[in-house]
């Protein structure tokens, strides 16, 4: 009896025990699970829409020059690797460090390849912005301003200059120090360790990025607001076609600023106040940037017709060499049939739009 009561005075000392730990570290865990979560549904969001942009724009596109299919495939890569890259990298350290803090090298180096696809897709997308303005204002000058070298320079640029920039950050005896956040589940530069190399970024990468795409667009906008108010004197304007600047420059921007504004901020507020947000704000702050990736599929492709129109004739392809029984179910048209119809309509849009001063040079205004 008295090894019984023992037993049991045991069994309720091991019990209290573990009921004073478990709560917070159970919250831990489960706040860790619904972040892996979301990490992952991002990162396969991400893929999946930029692996059917590639489906596409690797070959011609109606009403896009070789210039926008470059620069455009130059931003599907950035943000692919969002999902390829960045995501597997940071979870694969949160699971190996396993809620321990500390810089270390895997951390300094992952830091770097985030900050760089980061800062890579910034400038991508002010270069897109750059040459769209470049095909509106100057449509008969842009051959010789927008030649081919000078295209590849720029995505050169875009791709070469952010790890110039952010190498420090790679090295474990560096300028700036770097943490494994375990709110983020991403190993994160210590912005405050040096205030002046966090400022520096900032004022290179997110402000003139910013500058470039909040002029340029807004020029094209009012551009094509002006354009549109001359197509209202005439019958035969089509009314389809009168808020498609709204319906694309407008979200693009919008999505933008609400995907890469709060990340800086909190970057320049840890920066120069030396505190961390909250935890749930760093989280979605930190990765809010990534989907801006998916995004941009939609933004910047399915919403134009030309290409919606290719991506059905690539599945319609490739329906009907994977599954020919499938495809005549669903009553898909011979491939050469609809791609002779599909180049004749391709070549008519082709030279309508060359035709127009502004739609015409602006992949952004050309769909409907």
């Amino acid at each position: 009896m008295y090894s019984t009561l023992n037993f049991s005075t045991f069994d309720d000392s091991n019990l209290s025990a573990l009921t004073s730990v478990d709560p917070h570290r159970l919250q831990e865990q489960t706040h860790r699970s619904v972040k892996i979560s979301i990490i992952i549904v991002l990162g396969v969001m991400i893929t999946l829409g930029n692996i059917a942009v590639l489906l596409v724009i690797t070959s011609s596109v109606a009403g896009w020059s070789k210039n926008s299919r470059y620069f455009l495939l130059s931003l599907t890569a950035a943000d692919s690797a969002f999902g390829l890259l960045v995501m597997p990298l940071n979870l694969w350290v949160s699971l190996l460090k396993d809620y321990t803090e500390g810089p270390d090298a895997l951390c300094h180096v992952v830091a770097f390849c985030n900050a760089t696809v980061y800062s890579t897709c910034m400038y991508t997308l002010a270069t897109i912005s750059l040459e769209r303005y470049i095909a509106v204002f100057y449509p008969l000058q842009y051959s010789s301003l927008m030649t081919r070298k000078r295209t590849l320079l720029l995505i050169a640029f875009a791709w070469c200059f952010p790890p110039f920039l952010l190498l420090p950050i790679s090295f474990p005896v560096g300028i700036i120090e770097v943490h494994f956040s375990t709110a983020s589940l991403v190993c994160n530069p210590s912005y405050s360790t040096n205030v002046g190399y966090t400022l520096s970024l900032a004022c290179l990468i997110f402000f003139p990025c910013s500058i470039i795409m909040t002029h340029a667009n807004l020029r094209v906008w009012c551009a094509a607001k002006r354009q549109r108010l001359k197509l209202r004197k005439y019958t035969c304007a089509r009314r389809s076609r009168h808020n498609v600047a709204s319906r694309v420059l407008v979200p693009v921007m919008a999505a933008y600023y609400a995907c890469w504004t709060p990340c800086m901020a909190a970057m320049i507020y840890n920066a120069v106040s030396g505190n961390s947000v909250p935890e749930w704000l760093e989280f979605v702050v930190v990765w809010l940037p990534t989907s801006n990736g998916f995004l941009n599929c939609i933004f910047y492709f399915w919403i134009n017709r030309s290409f919606r129109r290719k991506f059905h004739l690539v599945l319609q392809r490739m329906l009907l060499t994977l599954c020919p029984k499938l495809a005549d179910t669903l009553g898909c048209c011979n491939p050469s049939k609809t791609d002779f119809v599909s180049g004749i309509t391709d070549n008519n849009n082709s030279v309508h739009e060359r035709s127009s001063s502004v739609s015409s040079t602006c992949t952004l205004l050309s769909l409907a």
